[in-house]
């Protein structure tokens, strides 16, 4: 038995409370329904800039009642501290995925990125400490490695960041790295890379690259790469995530004041990414026919990403459960129903 299905049993038998920030956004709510299945006692906090009431519906659909009355919501707001405090009552675990995303925002709103990821997130580190939480794990990311040129990325060796997103969660890990010496408050740092799911919106001009050429495949649209679609990156399905949050908040106190990288350790170039898109909609149904129209790189991007998964293999038990191509098996028909029913 893996790790991970063995601290899913014990979970099954030990109920604890867990706050998750942005539980409305489609990582939040991956990890409330994985926790509601558990038997678990769940608090929720959005304000909604990025989530969606129709997240915590389908969630709400796909538990029990039972389940589902363990679950509690609080519309508040990370940028004021009282919230933070309320929903950090009584909790044991708390899992931080509250941010504005998306390094292109970033550069378009500087300020908007720094309140919300700075500002907010020392909120949430204040109001934990002082409720006395057992456990604080935090959405890190694989863009604080920056410029640096070596692959596979390894959590100690990190060059300059490209954009304000990656600053803000530079400045994250650097706080929690303050509170555990200050403060005897030790935390958990996930680098994400590239995660994709179910409920990843494809709207807006910051959407993830694959719901959004999903969405534009079915729609019979262009879809556009930037740069020569060699570019790579180690896409991530949302239940090696969900997985990595889970063994990181119950992990023992050696394990904590750590970052850890959490993704597949491959390498996808957008133009493979591109084919396989293709290649599932046609099994679920979709033809798309277009090739892809190339442009510009993008401000900010990093050209390539690839993460060393060693250290939280072998300090958490972490084992990736979904490649690229099995993650886009899985996700591709609730994109396809989800996309085709809200058009």
């Amino acid at each position: 038995m893996s790790k991970y299905e063995q601290v899913k049993q014990e979970l099954l038998t030990d109920k604890k409370t867990w706050l998750i920030t942005g539980v409305a956004g489609f990582i939040g709510s991956n990890l409330l329904e994985t926790l509601l299945k558990l038997n678990q006692t769940v608090v929720g906090l959005d304000n909604f800039a990025t989530g969606f009431q129709h997240n915590l519906d389908e969630v709400k659909s796909l538990v029990s009642a039972e389940q589902w009355e363990g679950f509690t919501f609080i519309e508040g707001d990370i940028r004021q501290l009282t919230d933070c405090s309320k929903a950090c009552q009584g909790v044991d675990y708390v899992l931080h995925q509250a941010a504005l995303g998306s390094v292109p925002r970033s550069i378009a709103d500087p300020i908007a990125t720094n309140e919300t990821n700075i500002s907010g997130f020392l909120n949430m580190l204040v109001a934990a400490r002082d409720a006395q939480v057992a456990s604080f794990t935090y959405a890190a990311s694989s863009s604080t490695y920056g410029d640096h040129p070596a692959l596979p990325k390894v959590e100690d060796a990190i060059g300059n960041p490209l954009s304000p997103y990656a600053v803000t969660k530079y400045v994250n890990e650097l706080y929690a790295d303050v509170f555990s010496r200050t403060y005897g408050f030790n935390t958990i740092g996930l680098r994400y890379f590239n995660i994709f799911a179910k409920r990843q919106t494809p709207d807006g001009a910051y959407a993830a690259v694959i719901p959004k050429w999903t969405a534009a495949m079915i729609a019979g649209d262009e879809v556009f790469i930037n740069g020569d679609g060699d570019t790579s990156r180690d896409f991530n399905f949302i239940e090696n995530a969900v997985q990595a949050n889970i063994l990181a908040a119950t992990a023992n106190d050696e394990a904590k004041n750590q970052v850890y990288n959490v993704a597949v350790g491959g390498r996808t170039t957008l133009n493979t990414l591109f084919s396989a898109l293709r290649e599932h909609l046609i099994a679920n149904g979709v033809s798309y026919t277009q090739d892809p129209v190339y442009r510009d790189f993008r401000a900010g991007d990093v050209r390539h990403s690839q993460a060393d998964i060693s250290k939280i293999q072998n300090a958490l038990g972490y084992e990736p459960q979904f490649d690229i191509i099995q993650g886009i098996k899985k996700a591709m028909p609730w994109y396809v129903n989800d996309i085709i029913a809200n058009t």
